[in-house]
């Protein structure tokens, strides 16, 4: 295998596993913290952020166990690795945070039908501002990783602790209103609509991770830019049948090399090695399946499925 995808490979391991460590660490110290400030305020704002914690804490944990399966190098079972791990971790993070959603409006509608007046609503502040403080350092770094790995599992952990510093905003907002204005439906209100806020991005990890398990090609701009790569080689006819998807922290490419039909196969290989080298220059993540082909042979195949379609037509008809 070519030594820069190993390099790459082994460096986008550390990240990823260090920025998943880092996840369940936060969401630990957030609980700790979130469960003293609700014991203290008794606010269901806080609550949610508590409940939200939780979820971050177990979703941050299956994402560390199937980051790691992500990252277990291909084998005789599974050829193509097992980044598709990476997918069912964030479909299950997103499951995880529609659940907490639906149970966080339940408890904000309850809480509006029967108000009640939040307390100690200094501590609850203070800890609201340590939270953010601790999120927000938490996906800066995310951010970074996600940047140099492109994992999909990292890149759905933090939005959704970037939602967490939204939402805790939002408690601090509503702690004050409620306790300068004597106003104890303020509380369950922003709950609510914190709630709401949750399943929205809940809905994008879910897409984001379905993308990724039913192998979406990658976007216009970057299967052009492909193209343009491949076809900037002087040797290069022409290209057809380009795929791509993405799994884990793979990105597969493959496509059909056309060359002159006269040069030899030892030619046509080495101008495929070529090839190969310039896309990983783009894509240094990437495994590359390149078929060579003589120039013209994909018109041939078409004229010739076009006259066998009108022959079974033919013999066809009454």
């Amino acid at each position: 295998m070519n030594p820069t995808i190993v390099n790459h490979r082994e460096r986008t391991a550390q990240l990823m596993k260090r920025a998943a460590y880092a996840a369940v660490f936060t969401a630990l110290v957030l609980i700790a913290a979130k469960l003293s400030a609700w014991a203290y305020t008794g606010s269901v704002s806080i609550l949610t952020t508590l409940v939200d914690s939780l979820l971050d804490a177990g979703a941050s944990l299956l994402n560390l166990l199937a980051i790691k399966h992500a990252l277990t190098p291909a084998d005789d079972e599974h050829r193509f690795g097992h980044g598709k791990a990476e997918g069912l971790a964030a479909l299950a993070q997103s499951a995880f945070i529609t659940g907490s959603a639906i149970f966080l409006v339940l408890q904000a509608s309850q809480r509006l039908s029967e108000p009640h007046t939040v307390t100690n609503t200094n501590i609850g502040i203070g800890v609201m501002i340590f939270s953010i403080i601790t999120t927000f350092a938490l996906t800066r770094y995310q951010k970074y990783v996600v940047k140099q790995t492109g994992s999909v599992a990292i890149q759905a952990d933090a939005l959704h602790y970037f939602g967490d510093i939204v939402v805790n905003l939002s408690v601090i907002l509503a702690l004050l209103i409620g306790h300068y204005l004597d106003l104890p439906w303020v509380d369950p209100a922003f709950a609510l609509a914190i709630s709401l806020y949750i399943l929205t991005y809940a809905w994008s990890i879910f897409k984001k991770a379905l993308d990724m398990l039913m192998d979406r090609e990658l976007l216009d701009e970057e299967r052009e830019k492909i193209e343009q790569q491949i076809l900037s080689h002087v040797e290069v006819l022409g290209v057809h049948d380009l795929r791509t998807r993405i799994s884990g922290p793979d990105l597969f490419i493959q496509f059909h090399l056309e060359l002159d039909g006269q040069i030899s196969l030892a030619q046509s290989y080495a101008i495929a090695e070529d090839v190969d080298q310039e896309i990983c220059v783009l894509y240094p993540h990437a495994e590359i399946i390149v078929l060579q082909e003589p120039y013209g042979i994909e018109v041939r195949k078409v004229v010739r499925r076009q006259s066998t379609s009108q022959n079974n037509g033919e013999n066809n008809s009454p």
